[in-house]
């Protein structure tokens, strides 16, 4: 059986790794291939920030950035409707 916890902050992260900047680089090229010419700078930006907020909480696996960045990208469906 798997078990999904939260994870505890116990501190903020002020420096991202290698693999967390690129985890962030991957999530954020496949969410935006989903908008029209790949988002524009507004759109990129707003979902890079939402990347980069939750890998200094601690969560910068694949799974974890992607599930953020298809939250912000709702979010921008969302105001643009």
């Amino acid at each position: 059986m798997l078990l999904f916890l939260p994870r505890v902050q116990t501190g903020v992260m002020t420096e991202l790794s290698e693999r967390a900047k690129a985890n962030m680089d991957v999530v954020l090229e496949e969410t935006c291939r989903q908008l029209p010419h790949g988002g524009d700078h507004d759109s990129r930006r707003f979902i890079a920030e939402r990347l980069i907020e939750a890998a200094r909480s601690g969560h910068t696996t694949l799974g974890e950035l992607g599930i953020i960045a298809r939250h912000a990208l709702a979010e921008l469906a969302a105001k643009r409707s």
